[in-house]
């Protein structure tokens, strides 16, 4: 079959996107392939085709277990076959799965790169007929790339186990050095290298220099209406931003890692749909989905890197059309940003430190603990050894990082239910309480043992099946333990720890002090980056964004904040016509900031001056409602 063919088939396109043609061609021709393309490119077509027309399967290792669930359930719902081995499972279960990819027909294999160094899926895949070998996000392969993982030096392996299988490395976001670097450590030979062009020519960049975000936040919606994203750094933030933007008439709603399953999937179909066009969201919001329609991105607060600047910018005009990509930034964002990620930088002692507390929390003796599952308060587990939030998260993503353990956020109750009574008496129970009916079925039909001994349940899963929410099916299993129905568990616990490697304490933690030491000096050159290109005014945005990413371009843009102000100087308002217009304005009423500045049609810094200078003059006042009079 024709690669144009399969596209046509399972994507019901009739064209490629720029280069997603000659990296098919590139991998059907069993070429080592590399291919570095923008956010929005295409990169899962370019293996998925080759490995649908191939025989056999495709092993596609990806760090992120939500993106694995997401390609895979969009496989499914075209009729592919496709399987993730994600984390929890039983060894009798991955047995069955990796069974399943040998003897099932399946098409596509999604593993991290952790679950690769499983000696059972290592003899698995040995045994089963692999047509193409992915590495998806292959920028974490490389200790100068975003979110390098050390884990994933180890894929090579795979190339040792499938000697004569080619492989494709994919990622929007790479910088030379880190591109030679992947090429190297997975072992290409004579590699065939793709790569897109990091200018869109269709997305305004703009930085805003403002004190009052939320002026320029409803002003840019209302001059772009359409489908927006408004990255936040908080889930406070998130809500708090949703609701103001709801309160102005806007139709927003928020996503953020708090939310139950059902509360995502809700958000996110009513975004997609665009019944709700403005996301309000933290920074995790957006990977996998693929929304054309985007008409704005807008950073309320700094990124932290200009790679997931460029990536999270990079969902605004996927369809061709012009789009915006804006970040509001006020005076103490700069320290803001240093004070979240350079102060919070762990060092090796601060990583020993919490690695120690950790084991000493679950009582992990010294040379125990592998493979051991533990629920963790990440509150509790702070207050209880009096450890700052931030560094304490950041130690916990190194360890999670450097496969020292595994840090899932769950952020869900983990819930575990047994019914005591017999079957008669249950019946005889909803018979009483016929509200409960469904609840209590879909428990009974969703785990078969549960009548026998201690079952963990999926809150979100039963609420579902029985047609009503989680908070109100929480009630109902609150109100059957009260009546001796059943024996509850409810463990509101935000994460969960696995332990990869045995308790050495300083022995576990030395062989990582160089990649610690290292990617601490990577963020301290990645935070330099984002203030760098903020306060840079006089190179074109779109440039100075090419010229990070080792790209060279001499032709201005014509649409960014800088190119936008360069070609408005030429009839810029002198300091005293300003001051003469707010004089103008004031003789008729009193008005506030953002009225003179909406009236006035001259940058904010600009403003604020000349109504700095008008109350040092003693020509104008200030009232108790925050409005300017005339003296």
């Amino acid at each position: 079959m024709h690669p144009i063919e399969v596209l046509e088939r399972y994507w019901q396109h009739s064209s490629f996107r720029p280069l997603q043609e000659e990296i098919i061609t590139s991998v059907l021709e069993n070429n080592d392939t590399f291919a570095l393309l923008p956010t929005g490119g295409g990169k899962s077509i370019c293996f998925q085709i080759p490995a649908l027309i191939k025989p056999g399967i495709c092993i596609v290792i990806s760090p992120l277990v939500a993106l694995m669930q997401d390609q895979v359930n969009t496989l499914k719902q075209k009729g592919i076959k496709a399987i993730a081995i994600s984390s929890g499972l039983s060894y009798t279960d991955l047995d069955t799965q990796l069974d399943n990819c040998i003897y099932g027909n399946y098409k596509f294999l999604y593993l991290s790169p952790e679950r690769l160094q499983q000696s059972l899926v290592q003899e698995r895949i040995q045994q089963m007929n692999v047509n193409l070998i992915a590495v998806d996000e292959a920028h974490c392969i490389s200790q100068w790339g975003n979110d390098f993982r050390p884990a994933y030096k180890t894929i090579s392996t795979l190339r040792e186990l499938q000697p004569t299988v080619n492989c494709i490395a994919l990622t929007a976001t790479a910088k030379s050095k880190v591109v030679d670097d992947i090429i190297n450590s997975l072992d290409f030979i004579d590699a065939k290298v793709f790569r897109a062009s990091f200018k869109r020519t269709n997305i305004s960049y703009r930085v805003i220099n403002t004190e009052d975000k939320n002026y320029y936040l409803e002003q840019t919606l209302c001059q772009n209406p359409g489908a927006s994203i408004v990255y936040v750094r908080s889930r406070k933030a998130a809500l708090s931003v949703s609701n103001y933007l709801s309160s102005k008439g806007f139709e927003a709603t928020y996503y953020h890692g708090g939310l139950t399953t059902t509360e995502k999937t809700t958000r996110l179909n009513e975004w997609t749909r665009n019944q709700k066009p403005i996301m309000v969201a933290t920074t995790a919001f957006g990977m996998g989905i693929d929304k054309a329609d985007v008409k704005s991105i807008i950073h309320y607060n700094l990124p932290e890197s200009l790679e997931s600047y460029y990536q999270e910018a990079g969902r605004a005009g996927r369809n061709g059309q012009d789009a915006l990509a804006v970040i509001l930034k006020k005076n103490i964002d700069e320290e803001k940003l240093k004070s979240q990620f350079l102060s919070a930088l762990p060092s090796v002692d601060a990583v020993k430190y919490v690695y120690k507390k950790l084991c000493n929390y679950f009582q992990i003796s010294y040379g125990e603990g592998q493979h051991t599952i533990h629920q963790l308060n990440f509150k509790t587990f702070c207050n209880i050894y009096q450890l700052k939030a931030g560094l304490t998260y950041n130690a916990l993503r190194v360890l999670d990082s450097n496969s020292i353990i595994s840090l899932n956020q769950q952020f869900n109750f983990k819930t575990t239910v047994q019914f005591k009574v017999t079957n008669a008496a249950i019946f005889h129970y909803l018979e009483q309480n016929k509200h409960q009916n469904k609840p209590i079925k879909a428990l009974l039909r969703t785990y078969g043992g549960i009548l026998d001994y201690p079952t963990k349940i999926n809150v979100d899963l039963v609420a579902s099946k029985a047609e009503t929410t989680t908070n109100q099916l929480l009630e109902i299993l609150k109100d059957l333990e009260i009546h001796g129905i059943i024996d509850l568990k409810i463990a509101n616990t935000d994460s969960e720890i696995t332990f990869i490697k045995p308790r050495e304490d300083e022995k576990t933690i030395n062989p990582i002090i160089p990649i610690i030491e290292q990617q601490n000096n990577l963020k301290r050159q990645q935070i330099a980056s984002v203030i760098n290109y903020t306060k840079n005014d006089s190179l074109c945005k779109q440039i100075q964004l090419l010229t990070y990413f080792d790209e060279s371009s001499a032709e201005n843009c014509g649409k960014c904040s800088v190119c936008l102000a360069d070609s408005s100087n030429n009839s810029k308002k002198t300091d005293s016509e300003i001051q003469k217009e707010i004089i103008e304005l004031l003789k008729t009423k009193e008005h506030s900031s953002r009225e003179l500045l909406s009236a006035l049609q001259c940058e904010q810094t600009e403003l604020l001056k000349s109504i700095a200078l008008l109350l040092e003059q003693e020509t104008i006042k200030i009232t108790d409602r925050n409005t300017y009079l005339l003296k």
